[in-house]
């Protein structure tokens, strides 16, 4: 997949508009029909469209003609999603396809506003216009599905949408999946809730340099269970401080993240770099990406 604006299915003529039951509380989400442009998943190739039977190469060819009935073809009615933390039930997942629910989009006037003076501040290192708001889905603590969403660099959005939908078909365990914002851009708080998150522009603890999260190429999992620990003044530092039972990582407890872990070996392939190998300190919840 690549960085997209939300990927979608055809809701049929005549059918009723899908109510995506099992949510929880038990109650339905509301249903909103739009339209979205998605971009072709190939790299560097032409989409293939099907015309009675034959293909058809779309060309960047500046026919307007042709141009508009790709879109035609790659616009399709959506069902608006569900808040994210919420459980989303097999039969919408059936409906939609688990592929489709994995995409990106650009910061939405609605994001926007969530996010302006809180985890983004005016500033001169980042724009709006490079970061990505992410849907995904997740495999929950209670062993259901969740929809997740998180906010990275535009150079990194693919490659996270693949990670976490590749964690999610292994049922790779995660607690919780919002923005930073939810919490207030507070690190410490989210850690606590262990939320996993991404971007939130903000400097390093106890430093004046700014964090890989200020640029939005870095991503804490489950961070309770995997906590930053350092040596301040002779003094030893856990962040969140009530992942202090999980700093001894000879131990073995659930949602601890390893090198033999499937979400170490994904996000290494995917080029990052794991907090949990560094020298000065251990970030184990940590991965980042210099680009």
């Amino acid at each position: 997949m690549k960085d997209r604006h939300k990927i979608s299915f055809v809701i049929a003529m005549g059918l009723s508009l899908v109510m995506l039951a099992g949510c929880a509380g038990g109650q339905s989400a509301n249903v909103a029909v739009t339209e979205k442009n998605t971009q072709s998943e190939d790299t560097g190739k032409n989409t293939q469209i099907k015309d009675t039977g034959k293909n058809t190469q779309a060309k960047d060819s500046g026919n307007e003609a042709e141009n508009s009935n790709i879109a035609k073809t790659e616009t399709v009615e959506i069902i608006e999603p569900q808040k994210a933390g919420e459980v989303i039930n097999s039969d919408a997942i059936e409906a939609m396809g688990v592929a489709n629910l994995f995409y990106s989009s650009e910061i939405s006037p609605d994001i926007q506003n969530r996010i302006m003076g809180s985890s983004y501040q005016e500033n001169e290192d980042i724009a709006l216009s490079e970061l990505r708001y992410l849907r995904v889905l997740y495999y929950g603590f209670d062993g259901e599905t969740h929809i997740g969403e998180m906010i990275v660099n535009e150079k990194i959005a693919q490659d996270v949408l693949e990670i976490m939908q590749e964690l999610y078909e292994n049922q790779y365990p995660i607690e919780k999946m919002v923005l930073i914002d939810e919490y207030n851009a507070d690190d410490e708080a989210a850690m606590e809730d262990n939320n996993t998150s991404a971007f939130n522009y903000r400097k390093i603890n106890g430093s004046t340099k700014l964090s890989k999260h200020s640029m939005g190429l870095a991503i804490d999992i489950n961070p309770r269970f995997n906590p930053c620990v350092k040596t301040i003044n002779g003094a030893l530092s856990v962040e969140p401080i009530n992942g202090e039972a999980y700093t001894d990582r000879t131990q073995e407890f659930p949602y601890k993240i390893t090198k033999e872990d499937l979400c170490y070996q994904l996000f290494i392939e995917h080029g990052f770099t794991w907090g949990g190998s560094w020298n000065s300190l251990k970030d184990y919840q940590h991965f980042e990406k210099d680009i």
